[in-house]
């Protein structure tokens, strides 16, 4: 109990806020997975056909945050973002701290909620998924009138 006084005594006096949840900030570029509503990873970056599809969905990003990791490797992906979300006055951050990764499996953009929004799928790919492609089956053959009695199972 007192150890836990002190310190925090220690922290206001150092002016040193105690973050929650640390190692899911340091995953989101500083945003918690609850607020998330679509996710990029740097390898998903480096596709082409993954960030048309981002840009053709742009207009769902309003009222959100685009959270941009400044290790993207894909300079010109991240400008158009930039321009468009300058042009569609959605919010936009570069992030260049610690939680700026450069994994191909980490975050590289990131859109986000100011609050919880608790997403089951926030990657791209499955919250903008292709339409499945469509099956058409065989009409069913007519049979006469007498088939129906005499013809079996033909």
């Amino acid at each position: 109990m007192t150890e836990n006084l002190t310190k925090r005594v220690e922290n206001a006096a150092n002016d040193i806020t105690p973050q929650t949840r640390p190692d899911e900030r340091r995953s989101f570029l500083g945003s918690l997975r609850e607020r998330v509503f679509v996710r990029m990873t740097i390898k998903d970056c480096e596709d082409a056909k993954l960030t048309k599809l981002f840009m053709d969905h742009f207009a769902d990003y309003k009222g959100y945050t685009i959270l941009i990791n400044a290790n993207t490797p894909n300079p010109t992906f991240v400008g158009q973002i930039e321009s468009r979300a300058s042009k569609e006055q959605v919010p936009f951050c570069m992030v260049n701290d610690e939680s700026a990764r450069k994994g191909d499996d980490d975050s590289a953009i990131l859109v986000v909620s100011k609050e919880a929004i608790n997403r089951m799928r926030i990657e791209l790919t499955q919250v903008y998924a292709p339409p499945l492609p469509a099956e058409k089956l065989p009409a069913p053959k007519k049979k006469g009138f007498l088939a129906r009695f005499f013809g079996g199972n033909k």
